[in-house]
């Protein structure tokens, strides 16, 4: 009948409403170039992670090969993931539906799941390295840390997965331009409440709470054992390396927390509100945003504290850019027409850390 829709033209209606961005144009762009930044950003930036621990893999520790894990879960994120953001922010809607959105919201869960356990695990390894047995810190190296960081990657794709077979599901965000997990299916039915409850509980504040615990506990740890030291008049180099490796990985642990603080309270906001109420699409964004840039600090923390990697950036960049790095040959002709060509092979080596070079020069004479 004329002025009735049908339940297909509805459910079409209601598409176009729910994957249409609810931002203006102009802060549609805004959104896309601010990602774009970040993946840049953190490309360049994890990738200079995972060179330099490649040239260093065979005196890499337990800690920083979960570093390693947590520089692989961000640039996936950021090379699978967020161009399609980019591109949808661009677009003024989101591209594919609900089959890219469940790519993207899967895929977001499964790198934050696992970016969570990969710091929960630094935290606890180190906890127990320091505050318990030394027996433990044989224990707590090689096939093991191994076995955690597949263990953080398992958990985390399993749990990511269950959407797939009816507990939860994968929506677009109140600004429509991104996918999460519908947090509001809590309401829905027994298995979704179970999903989105134990998301929070299990898997966000369970994590949080290991981080926040072992980090005080490390640093309350380094400072006693500090003032004894202190009060016997000891001062050694080990005393401060253990430190500022310990304030290196609370910096770390404290920016992925406050980061996505914001955006775990504005989503367990949605879980208790039946109605259609939300934060404005305007108010949503900015938490997304902030917890996005946690893909990005990490690298300038490793380089600005750990001196190993910054001795290993400065070698890899002579390496690729420095013009005195490369090897020359030259041919030199003489004017005189019985002398022989004479090749100049001119050799220098990549210089030590502190920048000295040095060359060595042979002539050949071809007759």
């Amino acid at each position: 009948m004329p002025g009735h829709l049908s339940t297909s033209s509805w459910a079409s209606l209601s598409n176009v409403s729910i994957y249409k961005s609810k931002l203006s144009s102009g802060a549609d762009y805004g959104v896309g170039v601010t990602i774009m930044c970040v993946v840049v950003l953190s490309v360049l930036g994890n990738g200079l992670v995972l060179a330099v621990s490649y040239r260093r893999r065979k005196k890499i520790n337990s800690s920083e090969l979960l570093c390693v894990n947590l520089a692989v879960a961000d640039l996936l994120c950021c090379v699978c993931l967020y161009p399609l953001s980019i591109i949808s922010s661009f677009s003024h809607a989101w591209l594919g539906d609900q089959t890219t959105c469940t790519y993207y919201g899967l895929g977001g869960f499964l790198f934050g799941l696992c970016g969570m356990f990969t710091i929960a695990a630094i935290s606890v390894i180190r906890y127990v390295k320091i505050c318990h047995n030394i027996v433990y810190v044989l224990w707590l190296e090689g096939s093991s840390i191994r076995a955690v960081c597949v263990a953080t990657w398992l958990i985390a794709a399993v749990w990511s997965c269950l959407p797939l077979f009816g507990w939860g599901e994968y929506a677009p965000e109140p600004y429509g331009v991104s996918c999460t997990v519908a947090w509001k299916r809590y309401h829905t039915s027994v298995k979704d409440a179970v999903y989105v409850m134990s998301s929070f509980a299990i898997f966000t504040l369970v994590p949080v709470l290991l981080i926040v615990t072992s980090q005080c506990q490390i640093l309350y740890k380094i400072y006693r054992f500090s003032l004894t030291l202190s009060a016997r008049g000891i001062h050694t180099n080990l005393k401060n390396a253990e430190k500022q490796i310990s304030v290196m990985f609370f910096c770390i642990s404290l920016g992925f927390v406050i980061a996505w603080a914001p955006y775990s309270v504005a989503s367990f906001l949605l879980i208790f509100h039946k109605d259609d109420w939300h934060l404005a699409p305007e108010g949503f964004i900015f938490p997304t945003l902030f917890a996005k840039s946690s893909h990005i600090y990490n690298p300038f923390i490793y380089f600005y504290f750990n001196r190993a990697f910054r001795q290993e950036l400065y070698v890899l960049c002579r390496t690729f850019c420095s013009r005195l790095a490369r090897n020359r040959v030259s041919v030199i002709a003489m004017n005189q027409p019985p002398a022989p060509p004479v090749i100049e092979i001119q050799l220098r080596d990549q210089g030590d850390l502190h920048g000295n070079s040095s060359a060595k020069v042979k002539t050949l004479d071809i007759p």
